[in-house]
Order: C-alpha cells, then sequence, then structure tokens
C-alpha cells in the first residue's frame, strides 16, 4: 500500500526536476514576496493575441489521469479544471489552496476520513455539455487503468479499495469509495485521516471526463476541455500544443484563470540557450512569448546584470526544493552518528552554493523544509559550519568516533549539468572534507544509473548528493517520504535513503494528518523537520533560487510559490 505513494515521489521528482534544472520565479528581479505583475509591461492587460511558449521539453502524455497538476509548467491546467486549485497570486500568497470546479474546499467528516465536494452550477465542457460529479468521478477511476500510468497516485493510496483497482477498462464496477448522490455532490471515503485532501484535489486525475468521449491512450490527442482553451493542435506528443478558446468557458465560475490572450502556441525540443536567445532578443513572435522550463545560467546571468531593459524581464522566485547529502546509516562508517555530524559541521555552503551557480541561483539550509511558512519552516541548525565549515569541530568528532587518523569515503553524484547534484557541487564538498581529514572518492554516474543507484533499496549508497521538492505546499509530501519508515520501498523506488522507521516520527506524521487545519499542521511538520534534524541522516546545502526571462510584450506576470513556473493563465500580450 505504501509503495504507490513513494512511487508518486519519483513521477513529482521528474516533473520538478523539469522545474529545477531549468528554474523557476515567483516574482521581480530582486523581490521575493512577489508583486507588481500589471506593470512588467507598459499598458494594462488585454484579451486577444498569441502567447507563445518556448520549452525544452514536450506536454508528453497530454492526458488528465496521466498528468500532475504542476506537470508542464502549468499549461494543463488552461484545458483541465480541477475541484480545487492554486491560488493564482505571486509569491506566497500563491500557495494557497482555493476551489476551482467545487464551491469551496470541501467539507470533511469528524475524523477527515470522508470528504464532500459540491459542484458550482452552470459548469460546461467545450461542446456546451455539463459537466457533473459522474465525470469526475469516471475521471478519476479511469487515473488507475494501467494503460494510463504516470499521473499521481495518491487516490489509489488514500481511497478505500483504491490499492487493487484497475480502472474502469477492466472492472465491471467504480470505485465505492466514490459516491455521487447527485450530478453536483461527489464524496470521498479513505482508509486514514488526511487533513490535506484539499490539496489532492487540485490534481488533474480530479479532472471530469465524459464517459462516452473517453478514448483512452488516444484521449489525450484531443481531451475534452473544461478550462478556458480547448486542444486543436497535439503534433508528436505534445512537442507542438496549439490551444484555442473554449467558447462555453465562462469567467463567471472560474476566478483563477485570466485567459486574456486568443491562442496559446507551445513549441518544444528547443535548446536551453536558444530559447533564452531568443527571449533575450524578443523579435517578433518572440516578444509575446514565455519559458515554462528553461532557467537562465550563471553566464547569462551575468550579461543580464548589464543590460537593465533585460533585467527588468527577468522573473526571480523559489519553488520549495532542498539539495542536501544523503546518508545510508546501513553502509559504515555512516552507521556512526558522529561520522555524519562531523560531515556536517565540515561542510563549506559558500563554496557549495558558488558550484551550484552563485548566490543568485541558490540560498543556503541548514534545515530540511524550505524557508517558507506554508511548508512549516522552523529554523534551526543543529550542527553550525558557518558559512564556510567548521573543519576543528569535525576532527573533534572523528577522533571521538576512533578516526583520529582521518577517513576515507565515497560520495555518489550525478554526471548532469544541472548545478543540482553535479561534479562541481561533489567537488566543493570534497574540497570542504579534506580540511576536516577526510578524504572523499567522487564517483560520477549518468543520469538514468544515479537515480537507479540511489533510490534502490539494496544498492543505496552510503554517501551521495540527492534533492526533494513537495508535490504541493506542505511539510507533509516534504518530510513522509523520506523519512516515514512506512514508505520504505524494498522493491521499487525507495526515498527512505536512511531507512528511517522510528514509532515516534510515523506516530507524527499520523498525527498531523489528521488535522484540517492547515497552519495548525504546517506549526507540527517544521517541529518534526527539527526533531528529525537532530539525527543528521541529511545534510541540507541549499535551496534553489530561479531565474526566467519572458518577452518584451508579456503583461501581468504571476509566479507563485507553489508552482515556481510563471502561470500561463495570467498573462497577457496586447
Amino acid at each position: 500500500m505504501r509503495q504507490p505513494s513513494v512511487i508518486s515521489r519519483r513521477v513529482a521528482a521528474a516533473t520538478v526536476t523539469l522545474v529545477l534544472a531549468a528554474g523557476a520565479a515567483a516574482c521581480g528581479p530582486e523581490d521575493s514576496k512577489g508583486g507588481d505583475s500589471g506593470s512588467r509591461a507598459e499598458g494594462k492587460p488585454q484579451k486577444g493575441g498569441t502567447l507563445t511558449v518556448l520549452n525544452r521539453n514536450p506536454q508528453q502524455d497530454f492526458d488528465p489521469a496521466r498528468l500532475y497538476t504542476s506537470g508542464g509548467g502549468n499549461v494543463p491546467s488552461l484545458v483541465f479544471r480541477t475541484l480545487t486549485t492554486r491560488n493564482r497570486e505571486d509569491g506566497a500568497e500563491g500557495a494557497q489552496v482555493v476551489p476551482d470546479l467545487a464551491t469551496d474546499l470541501g467539507t470533511p467528516n469528524k475524523d477527515a476520513t470522508v470528504w464532500t465536494y459540491t459542484l458550482k452550477e452552470g459548469l460546461k465542457y467545450e461542446d456546451g455539455t455539463a459537466i457533473t460529479s459522474a465525470d469526475i468521478k469516471y475521471g478519476i477511476e479511469r487515473s488507475f487503468a494501467p494503460e494510463l500510468s504516470g499521473g499521481a497516485p495518491y487516490l489509489r493510496d488514500w481511497l478505500i479499495g483504491g490499492a487493487d483497482y484497475q480502472g474502469p477498462y477492466k472492472e465491471k464496477k467504480g470505485l465505492d469509495s466514490i459516491e455521487v448522490p447527485d450530478d453536483r455532490t461527489i464524496v470521498f471515503r479513505l482508509n486514514k485521516p488526511e487533513g490535506e485532501f484539499p490539496y489532492l484535489a487540485t490534481q488533474t486525475q480530479t479532472t471530469p471526463v465524459p464517459k462516452a468521449k473517453d478514448t483512452g491512450t488516444k484521449y489525450e490527442e484531443h481531451p475534452v476541455a473544461s478550462g478556458p482553451y480547448k486542444v486543436v493542435t497535439n503534433e508528436n506528443d505534445g512537442e507542438r500544443l496549439v490551444l484555442e478558446r473554449n467558447p462555453h468557458w465562462s469567467a463567471k465560475t472560474d476566478e483563477e484563470r485570466k485567459a486574456y490572450p486568443d491562442r496559446i502556441d507551445v513549441r518544444s525540443g528547443l535548446d536551453s540557450a536558444v530559447i533564452n536567445q531568443r527571449l533575450s532578443a524578443s523579435q517578433g513572435a518572440d516578444s509575446a512569448a514565455v519559458t515554462t522550463d528553461t532557467n537562465l545560467g550563471p553566464a547569462e546571468l551575468a550579461k543580464v546584470g548589464s543590460d537593465k531593459k533585460l533585467a527588468a524581464r527577468v522573473g526571480t522566485g523559489h519553488f520549495g526544493y532542498t539539495n542536501y547529502i544523503a546518508f545510508n546509516p546501513k553502509v559504515k562508517p555512516f552507521d556512526d552518528p558522529k561520522v555524519r555530524q562531523a560531515i556536517s559541521y565540515a561542510v563549506d555552503r559558500t563554496s557549495v552554493i558558488n558550484a551550484a551557480g552563485g548566490s543568485s541561483l541558490a540560498e543556503p539550509a541548514t534545515t530540511f523544509l524550505p524557508e517558507r511558512d506554508f511548508f512549516g519552516h522552523t529554523p534551526y541548525d543543529h550542527f553550525p559550519a558557518g558559512k564556510t565549515g567548521n573543519p576543528e569541530k569535525a576532527k573533534e568528532l572523528l577522533k571521538e568516533a576512533g578516526h583520529g587518523k582521518g577517513l576515507t569515503v565515497t560520495l555518489t553524484h550525478s554526471n548532469a549539468k544541472d548545478f543540482q547534484t553535479s561534479p562541481e557541487i561533489a567537488t566543493a564538498i570534497q574540497a570542504a572534507l579534506k580540511k576536516a581529514g577526510i578524504t572523499v572518492k567522487l564517483q560520477g554516474l549518468e543520469d538514468n544509473d544515479y537515480s537507479d543507484t540511489t533510490h534502490d533499496a539494496k544498492r543505496t549508497p552510503g554517501f551521495f548528493l540527492s534533492r526533494w521538492g513537495a508535490d504541493w505546499p506542505s511539510g507533509g509530501p516534504f518530510l513522509a517520504p523520506i523519512f516515514d519508515g512506512r514508505q520504505i520501498v524494498k522493491d521499487g523506488s525507495n526515498y527512505n535513503a536512511a531507512f528511517l522507521n522510528d514509532p515516534e516520527v510515523n506516530k507524527e506524521i499520523d498525527e498531523i494528518n489528521k488535522l484540517t487545519d492547515l497552519k495548525a499542521a504546517a506549526t507540527r511538520w517544521g517541529a518534526l523537520d527539527s526533531t528529525i534534524g537532530e539525527k543528521a541522516l541529511t545534510v541540507p546545502l541549499f535551496h534553489p533560487v530561479y531565474k526566467r526571462l519572458y518577452g518584451e510584450s508579456v503583461k501581468n506576470v504571476v509566479i507563485s510559490d507553489w508552482t515556481g513556473v510563471l502561470d500561463v493563465s495570467q498573462v497577457a500580450v496586447k
């Protein structure tokens, strides 16, 4: 039952890596709070025109059963509406969950094992037919079909009977744990308390799908739109995606999506340098262009910094992500907490940040949870290394651990040049630990081999570079997959590299999951983060900062801390 949750993290990690490797943003050039979105280009936003999206990665598997809401840089949310959605505001305000198809965030029963939603009136598909609660039930059920794998499998994990359900193509009946007493009401029955169900309801699996229009694996070619745009072209599995207005979408039922452009042309398969060059030049159609997956690198940032007009077209911000050193205590000498603590003290975060592209692209981290209140961030630094490391304290601990003459270890990392788990960061750690008497041998793996090795419980290295991002803005999807002992997967993708199975930690996770007061839950997640941090099972290194260009004719730039991606539902180009 636990494996689906962990698998979902792998999909999420893959999805977020598109954001991470390319960066993300949440506001103006140096304004981490978001803000002056209407003034990004002269004039007020108006309807009309064509927005061009220039991306590296195609909008593959454009089917609500197979996508994350955050996948593809918000483009799916133009076509697919869900029970709830993210608040379309800059910065931290954008990390709030708000109603979408539903009238509110849902009504839980006393222990948060039953959630009831009521749909708004007047909801319609692109063909003018009414959206019903039965369509949402069917849309969720088809996401369980093996043929449509790839989406977030939380519902498989949370819904009663979900673990064994194979979807409507193989099963004669639907899931009894999803009830639709009438056309506007849908009820979910869960096998455990889940106070964060409103967050889960933002996932594209809650998109309505009319059963009569379901074409199985071909549905991605022309999914039936519930959002402000419909698909008119889908070439080469999302390499080019053209969207035009859905005439039956009504802004009266949708307070979040502005839908200014008449047309959205998504072009993928482009080189990062080409994308940034085109956005920088901002000629012709590119003046009304954005990217949802390509970041500026250090060299490009240096060029931008010398051009005030160009710098004014850079969005800066944060997506919830942490880069860290992971330990596997089953591998010696990392079974000794003093060795892990020594490495924590020895790390030079300044050199690591320089290796990650500099302070414009990375912020030092001493906590696992990113520095945002909605995650429950609680400041702590249990093994203070300062800005450049504390090798003397590290030597002291190594001597106590019986390694007074030094220690030799192997650090596993990816060979990918993405400034996240790269050879440059590994080399910076190698140099810092040498000052503490620790000789570090580097083991660089190609990206697929790196992922397979670090996530295989039988092959997990003792000491490796890792990173983690949450599927929604809460401490839960940050801490549970990495530290909940019940999510250890022996045969499959395992993310609890420390193999921590502490009954007290597991119990606290369960207790927090019962809370429907999200602010109270955040406080508890922060406290749990600090408690786990004392065990020295990871060494937080940095939280990425993201920088992206957009065309000079683009107006109304909104980039929230939920996705860290420029929100194409808010952009105007005329």
